[in-house]
């Protein structure tokens, strides 16, 4: 049902009526996919529902003028508008309400999501990119409200590079001249959060090709507009953003979501104006209806008035085009009565096809287990009872694969030590070996492309090799990037102008001019979101977050948006953005950067890379740009100014991910820190060798992941003690080492003292050298934790010091 935009001109009486008529039944069957979406969570089939009914007229308007390559970001009610690109039908629809965990069965995300999170394909099989420019796209949904915004900026941001930049789209399988555009959809009272708000600024100051859709049923849940915004209209408020002659700024749209003549036109002219002229646009589409309410949880009977209920069943967009066909003698009541009646049993066939799609591979995994409990039961002492569990598990209509598991599961334990034990046992074993991938695949990339492949590289010297300032190792390798990447861009804080706040990007701005070393606004979250856009369209760009501590502002983006990119698709999107900051600086409150173990928890999904010094750093970099993952790179912010010598082979040596490395061999005691902490460790060690005490440094390097080859671990082995040292609090990144040492490498077997960490207090650190002493690990405290460790271990060679 795919839809291109045209005029009436161009067309015949008759081919505008079938393209109506097209429209008309599109709107019918997503309407009928609602109503019987919602019968199917309250029958239990489904465990919650979410749908575009009352949104449809609206998305037919906004899909006729979407073109191949353009790209969405919605919301989780635009149905009718994946329908109508041809993204999603009947069949697909319910699988992807059922969870039916395949991605052929459901496209959108593989069982990941609830129903309503839309996505298409971005990538093949191989996790290589498909040609986005002859296609339909879709960047996938997210369920926070206002959460799609940040990532609309940088989808429309890319068509603004590559019209600038063409040689950026190497292989031509990502834009045409720039041409196209970015669409966002929202809920009206959603446009009340700081995301709508700071993603419109940044697209009025940015002028990129973005038509912004408000979908305005005048409720948010069941709070009225005039609680949600001022003047309870977003265009009204919005007004001061029209573009004038000599300004940037705004075509502000309105337009009413039942009238079906007025949104084509408005969303021809919406996509004329981005299209050509880059002018993102924003159309308020009023007077909308939710017939069902806000979801399955809930009756908006509850919270809306009789004479509310009384007019959106009047001003229903479907009930309004139907009257406008048939007054425009389009179509008689009669023909839409038998059109309705025709798509009610299309929708029932589709709904029963996916519902045993999804249903029969697990009966058929039902009978293969019930065939291995009834050989285990001949032989069991407890056969009563296991053939109680096959009549219960055979009586269950519609089994779910928990079922399967937790019944061969619990009569597991009925046999241990029976002869039956290891056939149910590798049973139970090869099917979670089997189902688990459908859950659980594509946290990080499967591809080759994967960055733990990407092998070590190390930088060379020659008698030439100088002590430089480490900012001129990171600006010359940023230099070389630029240089050999042109689908590189940076874009951050002061990154531009003056060269980034640590000048590690001096002179790169005039060098290769202000679109691909650009200065952006103090705007973290949409900072991050242009990353997370360009990189969905093939670009590689390098947001930078000038601290860390401002990294809080776009947690939540890099959290629930880009940390999940592939795997909320199922691997067929990437988002291979890096994230670029700074921290461990040992001053103040809001500087302090080390809010480590609230990141690693938050980001699964991203890289997050905390290199001990400048080379380290641009090695990362280079690795990530042969990579196709996210990630999260933390330079020492008290790192730029200290000396290291330049390498010959900038922009060419590599570190490596998932390796620590050891920087100091020892024999009593294994420290594990990263960052700046290091050169605090490195120096008590120097003094704790002057007592005897020989300590073996590792530098984590990556924190995720962790030392791939256990290395930490063996070393452990060879020393037999523990200590973790990092100026997060207590409990932060140091606890996530001693799990990822203690437990999963198990280097508890070879301990003979208690593993240790040695962290920052619970309080952000106070002002000054003095407050930075008494608020984070210094080298006294480093040098007297490691002595009372030997001092336990051997109490008369290490008397105690206090």
């Amino acid at each position: 049902m795919s839809q291109q935009a045209t005029t009436k001109e161009a067309l015949t009486f008759e081919d505008f009526k079938k393209e109506v008529l097209n429209d008309y039944k599109t709107a019918r069957t997503s309407r009928e996919c609602s109503l019987l979406g919602r019968k199917e969570v309250l029958t239990g089939k489904a465990k919650f529902g979410i749908f575009g009914d009352g949104k449809e007229v609206p998305q037919l308007a906004m899909a006729k003028a979407f073109k191949n390559g353009d790209f969405r970001s919605g919301y989780y009610r635009d149905q009718t508008f994946m329908m109508a690109i041809g993204a999603l039908n009947i069949q697909q629809f319910f699988a992807g309400l059922y969870g039916h965990a395949d991605v052929t069965h459901d496209p959108m995300s593989g069982g990941r999501q609830m129903g309503g999170h839309f996505a298409t394909h971005s990538l093949d099989n191989n996790g290589d990119w498909k040609n986005l420019t002859q296609q339909k796209n879709s960047s996938s949904d997210i369920s926070p409200t206002a959460g799609q915004m940040p990532r609309l900026l940088g989808l429309a941001q890319a068509s603004k590079i590559y019209r600038e930049f063409p040689n950026a789209d190497k292989n031509q399988q990502f834009s045409v001249a720039g041409n196209e555009v970015a669409w966002g959809t929202i809920g009206n009272a959603s446009t009340s959060e700081g995301l709508f708000f700071e993603t419109i600024n940044a697209a009025g100051v940015l002028q990129v090709p973005m038509v912004m859709s408000v979908w305005d049923d005048m409720y948010g849940i069941s709070v009225h507009a005039r609680h949600q915004t001022t003047k309870e209209s977003i265009s009204e408020i919005l007004k001061g953003f029209q573009k004038d002659e000599d300004t940037n700024g705004y075509e502000v749209l309105t337009v009413m979501g039942w009238d079906y003549p007025a949104l084509v036109d408005t969303y021809a002219k919406a996509s004329h104006i981005a299209r050509t002229n880059h002018v993102p646009v924003l159309i308020h589409v009023k007077e909308l209806t939710q017939p069902q309410g806000h979801s399955t949880s809930g009756s908006h009977e509850r919270y809306k008035s009789a004479d509310r209920l009384q007019w959106e069943s009047e001003f229903d967009c479907i009930v309004k085009m139907r009257s406008w066909m048939i007054e425009n003698n389009i179509a008689t009541a009669e023909e839409l009565d038998v059109i309705d009646e025709t798509l009610k049993k299309e929708v029932l066939a589709g709904k029963k096809a996916a519902w045993e799609a999804y249903l029969n591979p697990i009966k058929n995994d039902r009978s293969l287990l019930i065939d291995v409990l009834t050989n285990v039961a001949t032989q069991s002492a407890n056969k009563v009872f296991i053939e109680k569990a096959i009549s219960d598990l055979n009586a269950t209509k519609e089994p779910i694969r928990k079922d399967l598991l937790t019944t061969a599961r619990k009569i597991l334990r009925m046999i241990i030590g029976e002869n039956g034990q290891q056939l149910l046992a590798q049973w139970i074993q090869n099917y979670i070996d089997q189902i688990q991938p459908s859950f659980s695949s594509h946290l990080f990339s499967q591809s080759n492309k994967k960055a733990e492949n990407i092998d070590e590289v190390l930088p060379t010297y020659d008698e030439n090799s100088t002590d430089v300032d480490a900012r001129l190792i990171i600006r010359n390798n940023f230099d070389k990037i630029f240089e050999t990447y042109p689908e590189t861009l940076i874009f951050g804080e002061d990154s531009g102008n003056i060269g980034d706040v640590n000048q590690g990007l001096e002179g790169l701005q005039e060098k290769y001019g202000e679109m691909r070393v650009a200065d952006a606004g103090i705007r973290e979250a949409t900072i991050l979101g242009q990353g997370i856009g360009m990189a969905m369209r093939g670009l590689r760009p390098i947001a930078e977050i000038q601290y860390l501590d401002y990294l809080l502002y776009a947690i939540q983006i890099m959290s629930d948006d880009l940390a999940t990119v592939q795997y909320r698709t199922a691997g067929k999107q990437k988002a291979p953005l890096i994230v670029r900051t700074r921290g461990h600086r040992l001053e103040g409150i809001w500087h302090s950067g080390s809010p480590m173990g609230m990141i690693i928890n938050a980001v699964r999904g991203i890289h997050v890379l905390v290199p001990r010094n400048m080379t380290k750093a641009a090695g990362f970099y280079n690795t990530l740009l042969q990579a196709d993952e996210p990630a999260l790179v933390i330079e020492c912010l008290n790192g730029y100014r200290l000396k290291e010598k330049m390498p010959t082979n900038i922009g060419e040596f590599k570190t490596p991910i998932g390796v620590v490395e050891t920087i100091k061999q020892g024999a009593d005691l294994t420290i594990v820190s990263y960052g700046s902490t290091l050169r605090i460790v490195e120096q008590a060690a120097k003094e704790l060798l002057e007592i005897g005490i020989d300590v073996e440094i590792i530098d984590a390097q990556s924190l995720l992941p962790f030392d791939n080859a256990n290395n930490c671990a063996k070393s452990v082995q060879k020393t037999n003690r523990l200590l973790v040292v990092d100026e997060d609090v207590p409990g932060g990144a140091s606890a996530y080492l001693l799990q990822q040492i203690v437990d999963k490498q198990e280097a508890y077997k070879f301990l003979d003292s208690k593993p240790e960490t040695l962290s920052a207090k619970a309080h952000r650190p106070a002002y000054g050298t003095d407050g930075d002493y008494f608020s984070k690990p210094s080298a006294e405290d480093v040098f007297e934790k490691v002595y009372a460790i030997m001092h336990e271990a051997n109490p008369t060679k290490y008397p105690s010091l206090y």
